[in-house]
């Protein structure tokens, strides 16, 4: 496992292979991120990251390229994600190799990453033109990005403008905003996602949620710890009784990466492909 991001290839030339290369993946261990969010070894959810491929490819036994869509689950509980540039040189390694069957490529995928993972990956793979029934669907919610409200803090985020309006109702409600942002820790290129804030309890505060997510716009950090952030804070500040948050990244490189992370054992971790993406 390497511990260091600087030894990543993200944010300089990195090369790929012509044969596949499992040695291309590169793993970032969760630990040190969670312990920076006062996560100890007893995490408040479970989740799943959901990555999308859109670039698979490799040759069948006559030599002629197969190309597919894939999707990846990484529990949450693995102790390492898989750094993204990494990812894509690996599967960009598959490229020439001959394959006998998609399942033979979808195996050898999931032995690959989840030796990479620390944890059992599930993989499954579409025709280009059948995406799978998981992808399907649309983003749930009432969207709060319409809100008329005045923004000037774009960073660090700020967890103390988060609070539920003061009326003792509870109510069940899925909130949604297409502004969060974030930047990559190593190159600072943008990253920009749709957020889906499914939970139970007080009513939360949506001009105050608003703030706090467009407070992300100049935080650098991965996409699966933003979303944990943003977890610990809303069960800290507005103690729902129930609480699911799931973020859309748009794609690169063929690659997009949907954390979801939830206290609700009633929730499962669907992968709707929006637009943007």
């Amino acid at each position: 496992m390497n511990d260091r991001l600087t030894d990543s290839p993200l944010g300089r030339v990195a090369a790929g292979s012509k044969q596949h290369d499992p040695g291309l993946l590169f793993p970032v261990a969760r630990a040190p991120g969670r312990e920076q969010l006062g996560f100890g070894s007893a995490l408040p959810f479970e989740g799943v990251d959901i990555w999308n491929g859109y670039e698979l490819s490799w040759l069948d036994p006559r030599g002629k390229p197969v190309v597919a869509i894939a999707e990846f689950r990484v529990p949450a509980s693995t102790p390492n994600l898989i750094e993204s540039k990494s990812f894509k040189l690996y599967l960009n390694s598959l490229n020439q190799e001959r394959h006998a069957d998609a399942a033979s490529v979808r195996d050898l995928l999931a032995h690959d990453l989840s030796a990479a993972a620390g944890g059992t990956i599930e993989v499954a793979l579409a025709a280009v033109d059948r995406p799978l029934a998981s992808m399907q669907g649309a983003f749930e919610g009432e969207c709060i990005d319409g809100l008329p409200v005045a923004i000037d803090c774009y960073g660090p985020p700020q967890a103390q403008l988060l609070g539920v309006r003061p009326q003792p109702s509870t109510i069940e409600e899925t909130l949604i905003s297409h502004l969060l942002k974030s930047n990559c820790p190593v190159t600072g290129q943008p990253d920009w996602a749709s957020v889906q804030i499914r939970y139970a309890g007080a009513p939360i505060d949506r001009e105050g949620l608003l703030r706090y997510l467009v407070s992300y716009r100049e935080h650098d950090d991965f996409h699966e710890h933003c979303v944990e952030r943003i977890f610990r804070d809303l069960l800290a500040r507005c103690a729902p009784t129930r609480l699911t948050v799931s973020a859309r990244y748009t794609r690169r490189g063929g690659l997009d990466i949907n954390p979801w992370r939830s206290n609700d054992p009633r929730q499962y971790a669907d992968n709707p492909r929006l637009l943007r993406q």
